[in-house]
């Protein structure tokens, strides 16, 4: 927050900078904010750099560069504004870009949890979010991620605690790794297998047995395309 006086003063050094390429003189300045002495000045001065609006550059007579403005002067040219001849123009400075976009991620909801025999659990009302690395995701259709519970898949590598990600569909091809859900309420991640006219839904650990079931009870709700794991 800035007082009058020094929103004043960083309003008159910009557009004295904006008509003649050069900072107003201390003599100027005080004449401009009707103050008695060049003290008040630099006591603005001061408070504006402190607050990063300006810049003093050292060893230049003069030499205060506006850094930014505040919302209520953001409208106003900032430094010297040349004019531009038509036919000169330089190319205009492409959009900055989302830091994730930047380390190639984006952000999917993290839906809830998952784990043989358990059903998903919502985390929160509004799901957080996930940095995934793009190249974990199809150009076309839609992902979300699951944090697993259990260790029921822990030979296919994924462990408690992992973040599955899973493109939605509702086809599956044999052996693939799936979310499926059984009778309507209860949703696993398992190996997923045809056999005649059932489902068999198979675990990646001795411990746990495979459930043949009909295929009538068993949907596929998205397929395993991605892994993200904390140490």
């Amino acid at each position: 927050m800035l007082t009058k006086k020094q929103l004043d003063l960083l309003d008159f050094i910009n557009k004295r900078l904006a008509r003649d390429g050069v900072p107003p003189s201390f003599d100027e300045m005080k004449d401009a904010l009707d103050l008695r002495s060049k003290s008040g000045i630099h006591r603005l001065i001061t408070a504006l750099e402190e607050r990063g609006f300006i810049r003093r550059l050292a060893h230049r007579a003069r030499a205060i560069e506006i850094v930014k403005l505040p919302d209520s002067l953001a409208g106003r040219p900032t430094g010297f504004v040349p004019q531009v001849i038509d036919g000169d123009r330089a190319a205009p400075k492409a959009p900055a870009k989302d830091p994730l976009e930047l380390v190639g991620a984006m952000e999917l909801p993290l839906m809830g949890r998952i784990a043989a025999g358990v059903p998903i659990e919502s985390i929160s009302d509004i799901p957080p979010n996930v940095a995934v690395p793009s190249a974990m995701l199809a150009s076309n259709g839609r992902h979300y991620a699951l944090e697993v519970k259990g260790d029921s898949m822990i030979e296919a590598g994924i462990n408690d605690g992992d973040v599955v990600i899973i493109r939605e569909t509702s086809s599956a091809e044999n052996g693939q790794i799936v979310v499926a859900q059984v009778e309507g309420y209860e949703s696993t991640l398992k190996r997923f297998r045809r056999k005649g006219s059932s489902i068999v839904l198979e675990a990646a650990n001795p411990a746990y047995e495979a459930r043949v079931l009909p295929s009538g009870s068993v949907s596929v709700q998205g397929r395993l395309v991605g892994l993200i794991r904390s140490y």
